[in-house]
């Protein structure tokens, strides 16, 4: 982990909780915020692929960023995704970055001609009042966005970097040799097979989505590739994927979506509740989840086996993939 850049560590792509009615439970993003920070992440990602971005209906996604940032109090980065967009609209982000969120996180809309996607990014990017994200995720956009068109905008007064959710390490690895090192331009890992090797390459950090579950794990695994310990970087990776397997193996991208909110559900951080097209788990769903967890040592606050946290991380605190890949979507 060699890039140091103002955007790094642990970016959580947050579930977002929701009531039975759908309505946005602020309450249990309260919750989700204090455990997160608590677990030492440095940045939250609000309105991920893991936050049901797709399904949230538009009336609260500016009240989920405000309340998030509300909670937050400065004590990390927001970060808002923006969802599919069209050309020259970019009066969400603007309005996310308004409410008080760092940065807006884009992805391609969904099987957007490649040809067209440097004109879009230029334009989303002109039309933006602050900081954006690239985000590589073609396992839904249908796009990957090329190193080439990547290239182009590296560089730009509003681009911070990208987050690549790509299962690919070619890609990766041609994707650090170009970029990495660069202090305006920060790579985030968001496949969870690939955040080791990433981590070991330079990359500034990870998007896991297990951060929602075992934050303080993940952030162990930033903090180990900082001492260059690429024994505990190996070590937090297994305990990662070991837990998101809980919830993806054998599962639909949505189907894991859902059964993560049941495994917080059990935590007693959020209701079981998903947002249509998604299902949520049945009360036998949730004993079966509960048992495995146990095995997992998941119950009762449980997380890491022997996690190395980062000291400036306590400060911040409380007291108190195919889907094989990981946890890696966000």
């Amino acid at each position: 982990m060699k890039q140091k850049t103002e955007h790094q560590g642990v970016i959580v792509p947050m579930i977002t909780p929701v009531a039975a009615a759908g309505s946005l439970d602020e309450a249990a993003v309260d919750r989700m915020v204090d455990f997160l920070i608590a677990g030492g992440v440095d940045g939250i990602f609000v309105m991920g692929t893991t936050g049901e971005s797709a399904s949230l209906p538009h009336p609260f996604r500016r009240s989920l960023v405000e309340r998030t940032v509300a909670r937050v109090q400065g004590r990390v980065k927001v970060y808002a995704g923006l969802g599919d967009l069209y050309p020259k609209d970019a009066a969400s982000g603007n309005d996310y970055l308004q409410a008080g969120a760092q940065a807006v996180v884009a992805r391609p809309p969904v099987s957007f001609p490649v040809e067209k996607l440097l004109p879009w990014f230029k334009s989303l990017l002109s039309d933006l009042d602050g900081p954006m994200m690239l985000y590589n995720i073609p396992s839904t956009t249908n796009v990957s966005i090329p190193l080439d068109v990547v290239a182009e905008l590296a560089g730009h007064p509003k681009l911070l970097g990208i987050k690549d959710s790509e299962n690919s390490l070619k890609r990766l690895e041609e994707l650090l040799k170009r970029f990495g090192g660069k202090p305006d331009f920060a790579i985030f890992v968001g496949v969870g097979v690939l955040m080791a090797r990433g981590l070991r390459l330079g990359a500034a950090g990870v998007v896991p989505s297990t951060a929602n579950l075992i934050p303080e794990v993940c952030s162990s695994l930033c903090s180990c590739a900082e001492r260059a310990d690429w024994a505990g970087v190996e070590r937090n990776a297994d305990r990662m994927n070991e837990v998101a397997a809980l919830y993806q193996q054998g599962r639909s991208l949505g189907e894991s979506l859902a059964v993560l909110k049941g495994v917080l559900s059990i935590r007693g951080l959020c209701e079981p509740y998903a947002l249509p097209p998604l299902r949520g788990l049945e009360a036998k769903e949730i004993e079966a989840l509960r048992q495995q967890m146990g095995k997992l040592g998941l119950l009762n606050g449980g997380g890491a086996e022997a996690p190395a946290s980062r000291p400036q991380k306590e400060a911040k605190g409380s007291a108190t993939r195919s889907l094989a890949s990981g946890g890696g979507v966000g």
